[in-house]
């Protein structure tokens, strides 16, 4: 499957205080934590809690999300299948930025260890 500019501007145009509710539900209906998903996304981003909070009250779209963050240096490290495409293979660079944080935040709710999420186990 290969996404379409219209689903790239579509996701762009996301708002992170949108979503943020949404992992937070998935993460919590199955046992984890506001601090997990609060860590799994600092990891990613390098937004802290307080950041993160900020970013949601100012209501910034992706586009702007990731412009601010400053990705992990393993973040190419997230692969698989998310929302029907493989992570690794989309070429639009915020569009795969948002399916690594999509990605995260499936693992943290499936249930895998939080050691394997950050990828520190990887050099």
């Amino acid at each position: 499957m290969e996404p379409t500019q219209a689903h790239h501007e579509k996701i762009a145009k996301l708002t992170f205080a949108a979503v943020y509710p949404a992992y937070l539900t998935k993460v919590e209906k199955k046992g984890r934590t506001k601090e997990e998903l609060d860590q799994v996304i600092t990891w990613l981003t390098g937004f802290d809690p307080q950041q993160q909070q900020n970013l949601i009250k100012e209501k910034v779209t992706f586009e702007t999300f990731f412009q601010r963050a400053t990705l992990h240096p393993n973040a190419s490290l997230i692969t698989g299948m998310i929302c029907g495409y493989r992570v690794e293979e989309i070429d639009n660079p915020l569009t795969r930025q948002v399916r690594y944080l999509d990605k995260l935040v499936d693992e943290l709710a499936k249930g895998k260890k939080m050691g394997k999420i950050l990828r520190t186990n990887a050099s």
